[in-house]
């Protein structure tokens, strides 16, 4: 019983899918352009979006140069993006905004422009290619209308946005301390401190210049362990001024001796040898 059931249903929804494509179809098929935009606007209304779109679709060719064109290409990129599909819409959106930049709907549809990018954004791990468009579009919208409702919204994206570029930037340098590569691992924390220096991962990555400081001037040839230990050193007090009471300190503290007692012996040695 429960199986005939389901089956029956599901009969019953493929019919009425079918109806419905089969009634879009013969709207677009019947070159009446007011008919095809009504419909299409009660969908809309309704939140049938992919119907609704397929119907702005087929009917746009229809406006082209009258009042009605910069609507329907808006309520069509609004379908997509109400169906998630934030590549088309993004398309979509920036063809619009090129082309009607002039129109009632255009504050809304750089708005959507600039969250399509967002919620393409990905995570930290991955390429911040779209990371980067979705900051530069937020940031040209709030640019552009500063009084505008979102404002407060798209700052509290853009510092997100942001802050997946810092975590992205500590990523990359902490790859390079992970396998060894200390000298790399330097220069990108560098960078990334540079780049960022309000990062949540400040003192993290201050430790770690640190660190890596220690194990390449240690794992050095002896003619560039004194240069590369006063390297160390420096960026060791570094971090103590700005982090006296850090968890780091006493770990840091005994590199630092390391250190020291090196160029001590090294400079004794070298005194002797003047002799």
């Amino acid at each position: 019983m429960k199986q005939t059931f389901l089956y029956a249903l599901c009969g019953m929804a493929a019919a009425t899918l079918f109806a419905g494509c089969s009634g879009i179809n013969a709207l677009l098929k019947s070159g009446q352009p007011d008919l095809i935009y009504a419909k299409a606007m009660e969908y809309y209304q309704k939140e049938k979006w992919q119907r609704a779109s397929t119907l702005f679709e087929g009917v746009e060719h229809y406006y082209v140069g009258t009042s009605r064109e910069d609507s329907i290409s808006f309520y069509n990129a609004y379908c997509k993006y109400k169906e998630h599909d934030w590549e088309t819409a993004s398309t979509l959106l920036d063809d619009f905004r090129r082309k009607f930049g002039r129109s009632a709907f255009i504050e809304d549809a750089e708005g959507m422009y600039a969250l399509c990018f967002f919620y393409l954004a990905p995570g930290p791990t991955r390429d911040q290619t779209t990371t980067t468009q979705a900051i530069m579009a937020i940031n040209e919208f709030m640019a552009r209308y500063p009084n505008s409702s979102r404002i407060e919204q798209f700052k509290e994206i853009n510092e997100l946005l942001n802050e997946r570029l810092h975590e992205k930037s500590y990523l990359n340098a902490y790859t390079y301390y992970k396998i060894g590569r200390y000298k790399s691992a330097i220069v990108a924390l560098k960078n990334a401190l540079r780049e960022y220096p309000d990062s949540r991962h400040r003192e993290e990555i201050m430790y770690l210049i640190v660190d890596a400081g220690y194990r390449y001037a240690s794992n050095s040839i002896a003619s560039k362990q004194t240069d590369r230990y006063l390297d160390m050193l420096d960026s060791y007090l570094s971090f103590k001024e700005e982090y006296p009471d850090s968890s780091h300190i006493k770990e840091l503290d005994r590199m630092a001796k390391h250190a020291r007692d090196y160029l001590d012996r090294n400079s004794k040695e070298d005194n002797d040898n003047n002799i």
